[in-house]
């Protein structure tokens, strides 16, 4: 059966008008002709779409269905030519967002959700780094904005922040520790702990406990690239590490996470330079494209079925300290 969109315009046209008379005018076409192409749609179909009468037109109870499914298909198709001339004329925007290893967790996909809703023409490129790259390859160039942990060297690069988190110590199952309802950084400051791969000693320092040893340097055990080599490390009992309270997610055996009291919490922002030329990368430009909001945030929800509150970038909610349990 073929169906031609002339046949599916007219179709809506008297759907709307309920008079032959009223949707020819609009058409600018005979009404002898509008007829006919009504009548050979609904041959074509072996349906009654309009019940005719001498004083009135009405839709069938199919005619009302067909309808509906009829919009729905003109509107997607209206969208993909659209989209389909902006990628010929090549103005469809381009985002490039790199994540950081444990950054935004459960967070990541509500938020990219949310950014593909409010701006369905910008296409998004998703990079993942692991520990080695704190700045999920914004500092490299390789992406145009990025969902951090900080502290780290940020070279002058703007922050929104997202959330914050306290620290946990990842002991071994059978470490004196493991039991305890929390611990101090003091406690830690002797054992054999795990760095990271990264070269940034601003990020390796606040993971490493630096700043609670007045100058003296950790005894590292070994270094890691993600979490997992993390949990693999210290489940052997060779290291401690430092982590966040999500990495209890990961149900790992020979592993205990334990509240650290004394220490800075670990921040997660979003993250972007500011010489960037994106016009979606910075939440106070506005550009052709639609709202001067670019990047939608989350407000704090750790636990997997929370729900999840998108609200703009740009509008600062108050960073929130939370935990996972």
């Amino acid at each position: 059966m073929e169906v031609h969109t002339r046949q599916l315009q007219y179709f809506v046209a008297v759907a709307e008008e309920l008079s032959f008379t009223r949707a020819a005018q609009r058409l600018h076409v005979s009404q002898q002709g509008l007829s006919t192409q009504i009548k050979q749609l609904e041959h074509d179909m072996d349906v009654t779409l309009f019940s005719r009468t001498t004083r009135q037109v009405e839709l069938t109870a199919a005619g009302a269905a067909f309808l509906r499914h009829v919009r729905d298909a003109f509107s997607s198709l209206n969208s993909g030519l659209e989209e389909a001339r902006a990628v010929h004329r090549g103005e469809r925007d381009r985002l490039v967002l790199g994540c950081l290893e444990g950054a935004a967790l459960t967070l990541t996909e509500p938020i990219l959700s949310a950014f593909r809703t409010r701006f369905p023409a910008v296409a998004v490129e998703l990079q993942h780094f692991t520990y080695e790259t704190p700045s999920a390859g914004l500092t490299t160039g390789q992406v145009d904005v990025a969902i951090v942990r900080r502290p780290f060297e940020d070279d002058g690069l703007r922050f929104e922040t997202l959330f914050r988190q306290p620290l946990m110590a990842m002991l071994p199952a059978a470490h004196p520790l493991a039991d305890r309802a929390e611990v101090t950084a003091a406690q830690l400051l002797d054992e054999p702990i795990l760095s990271s791969a990264a070269t940034d000693p601003v990020w390796n320092g606040f993971w490493q406990l630096d700043s609670h040893r007045d100058g003296r340097p950790a005894p590292i055990a070994s270094r890691a690239k993600t979490l997992l080599e993390e949990l693999h490390q210290v489940a052997t009992g060779a290291a401690i590490a430092m982590t966040v309270p999500c990495a209890g997610w990961i149900k790992f055996p020979g592993v205990r996470l334990v509240p650290v009291a004394d220490t800075a919490a670990s921040e997660v922002a979003v993250c972007w330079r500011p010489e960037t030329t994106n016009p979606w990368c910075d939440p106070s430009s506005r550009s052709p494209a639609g709202s001067a909001t670019r990047i939608p945030i989350c407000s704090p929800a750790c636990r997997p079925r929370a729900a999840v509150t998108v609200t703009p970038l740009h509008c600062r909610p108050e960073p929130t300290t939370f935990a996972c349990r």
